[in-house]
């Protein structure tokens, strides 16, 4: 097959769509296919790498002032459509709706060619950046999903990653996306650290060994709610000898910072910054002892996969798709989304119950082994040959002379 790619975020540009992208680009070329991937360029200019299978163009873009170390692409249509034609694929992937996904679609109609587009986001991302008054967020909220209903039944076929946010997608615009995990990789994120990592990790950071570390990875931004676990983690850090630490980036790094110097906490939280080394990051998780993550807006909830995955008992809201990883009082507690005090009790229990804690560790491995990455591609390579199997039908169908009625 031949399998293009669309996207604006791709690697060393850092969100759930740009890593999925990439993960599936690479593999598809593994297995044999050949992969274009058109995406917004992280440098000044735009440029063209290919290795094997694998060609990745990126398009001259720029700064996105919403997010970190993102862009965005800059009137990329002319260049989409000819880079399409002169690869020919026999189908197309989208991974964000608005530009990208319309080009995707321009393109598939005029070459009869199956189009589809995963689900990162549902349009409460967008209003979780807006302000809350007037019923703006509501309105927005509204306006999105009429026009997600109207784009999304162009597609051949729409993906979402997990049951819960296919749900929704069903409930709100009719349509009933086909199932596919991110995935993640099991033999990167393990729950079997030594003990020569341990002392590493916790010298690289400036952790105490033998001493609870309390873990949250992702982006610092408004979305992900990191102030409330900050908040909640606060007392805990004031009872007993344990730390925080915050991997990652975003716009509200340098508040979540002051908010720690506010509550006295500073000396035991350490924030990382982003680890695009995803060994290194699999590394702070085993070396953690439970994971933290107040977000409400996930579709799959990476970070709380790969901490799954590494065997760690999950501190969590009852939000989206999250109880599909985070089963309560099984690997984890999970509390009604703002309620940092019933968080806050989450990590004390964890943190006070050892044997609970080892059966948690080892109960979150198990979900996670229902995700591994291998599942995920083949369903992927899966979905492409049928929706090109029913689109060759579909134009032959359409290409066959109409019968003579005289001899019906």
């Amino acid at each position: 097959m031949r399998i293009a790619y669309l996207t604006q975020p791709y690697p060393p540009m850092v969100s759930g769509a740009s890593a999925v992208a990439e993960h599936l680009a690479k593999e598809m070329a593994t297995r044999g296919h050949e992969v274009l991937v058109i995406a917004a360029s992280e440098r000044d200019h735009g440029y063209t790498q290919t290795e094997g299978n694998l060609t990745v163009m990126r398009l001259r873009s720029i700064k996105n002032p919403l997010r970190v170390g993102q862009k965005i692409l800059l009137f990329p249509r002319n260049k989409v459509l000819k880079a399409l034609s002169d690869f020919q694929p026999d189908v197309i992937h989208a991974h964000e709706p608005i530009q990208m996904g319309s080009l995707g679609l321009e393109f598939a109609n005029q070459a009869r060619i199956p189009i589809t587009m995963t689900t990162h986001q549902l349009p409460w991302f967008v209003s979780s950046y807006l302000p809350d008054k007037f019923g703006i967020r509501k309105i927005v909220e509204t306006l999105l999903w009429r026009y997600a209903g109207r784009l999304t039944k162009k597609f051949s076929a729409i993906i979402s990653p997990t049951q819960t946010i296919s749900r929704i997608i069903k409930r709100k615009i009719g349509i009933k996306p086909k199932t596919i995990s991110y995935g993640i990789n099991l033999k990167i994120f393990h729950p079997h650290p030594t003990a020569e990592e341990e002392f590493e990790t916790c010298a690289k950071f400036g952790l105490p060994l033998n001493k609870p570390v309390i873990l949250h990875t992702g982006r610092l931004d408004a979305d992900k709610s990191v102030k409330r676990v900050i908040l909640a983690t606060a007392p805990v850090l004031c009872e007993c000898d344990a730390h925080l630490v915050v991997a990652g980036d975003g716009n509200q790094k340098q508040s979540l910072e002051e908010l720690c110097r506010l509550l006295g906490i500073e000396s035991r939280v350490r924030f990382t910054g982003f680890i695009s080394n995803k060994k290194e990051l699999a590394k702070i998780y085993r070396t953690s002892d439970l994971f933290i993550t107040a977000s409400e807006i996930e579709t799959q909830g990476i970070a709380i996969l790969e901490a799954a995955a590494s065997g760690l008992p999950i501190a969590a809201v009852r939000a989206t798709c999250i109880p599909e990883i985070v089963q309560h009082g099984y690997n984890g507690y999970l509390t009604n989304p703002g309620d940092i005090s019933a968080m806050s009790k989450s990590i004390r229990k964890i943190l006070s119950d050892p044997a609970k804690t080892s059966e948690m560790k080892m109960k979150s491995r198990s979900i996670a082994e229902k995700f591994k990455s291998e599942i995920t591609f083949t369903k992927h390579e899966k979905l492409y040959k049928q929706m090109i199997s029913q689109k060759s039908r579909q134009t032959f169908a359409s290409r066959k002379p109409a019968k003579n009625p005289l001899y019906v």
